[in-house]
């Protein structure tokens, strides 16, 4: 779908409010009209009004939510107009200064486990050092939760979830219970992919390869930051499950 032509739709919106404003008739000399008329025909402001229509469904959606059953003389559309064309006129001022709709991502919401062992690193302006942090804490939580040493990072995630039962000392993390349904088994392997998504493709590479001093490296790190505390987040509300 191609983008709304701005200067088009404010030159229709203009033309709209020309054609349907208020004003006093020409009479002739001794004759008097008491009130207004719309300055032009209503057939064409009809006909404008449709377009106009069309231009609020695509700058203010629920115009039509409160749309009176008459409107006489087109009165409520042309408030309407109104406000769409202020709007269009005024769309990049108002961004600026009053920002987009879009989520807001605070750092500090992060899991505990993330964002307590990088804040100062990450204040401080160590981005990627501060996913190496993140990474080797979730891994630390994990096998302190699970009492294993023995394993780490991918190898670890992939036993702890694991759809196998139990073995001796080898516990597993339970997201759910085993009610034997398709939804038991792919959360389960789905947390095993996350793992290992963030530990083969985030923190070994992280470990010979740097974002640093790049436009993007803090979005980059903002949103590898995220993915590990989700994976926190698992881990953390996982039941441990033992022989």
């Amino acid at each position: 779908m191609t983008q709304l032509n701005k200067v088009w739709a404010i030159m229709e919106i203009e033309l709209f409010l020309e054609i349907t404003a208020q004003v006093r008739p020409q009479t002739a000399p001794g004759v008097a009209y008491l009130g207004t008329v719309m300055r032009g025909p209503s057939t064409e402001a009809s006909e404008r009004a449709y377009v106009v229509e069309q231009i609020l469904d695509r700058t203010m959606p629920s115009w039509r939510s409160e749309k009176p059953a008459a409107d006489k003389d087109f009165r409520w559309l042309r408030k309407q107009a109104s406000r769409a064309k202020v709007a269009l006129e005024r769309e990049e001022e108002l961004t600026q200064n009053l920002g987009d709709n879009s989520p807001e991502m605070d750092t500090s919401n992060l899991h505990p486990w993330v964002w307590g062992s990088i804040q100062s690193l990450w204040e401080g302006g160590h981005y990627q050092q501060a996913v190496r942090d993140a990474a080797i804490q979730v891994n630390a939580e994990a096998q302190k939760k699970l009492g294993r040493r023995d394993v780490s990072e991918t190898d670890l995630f992939n036993q702890a979830f694991s759809l196998e039962d139990p073995k001796v000392g080898k516990p597993r993390l339970r997201l759910m219970d085993d009610d034997g349904s398709p939804t038991y088994q792919s959360i389960h392997r789905g947390a095993r992919a996350l793992a290992e998504g963030l530990y083969s493709g985030i923190r070994n590479p992280a470990m010979h390869t740097s974002h640093e001093n790049t436009d993007d490296e803090e979005q980059i790190a903002l949103e590898q930051l995220t993915a590990f505390s989700l994976l926190a987040r698992w881990v953390d509300q996982a039941t441990i499950v033992r022989v």
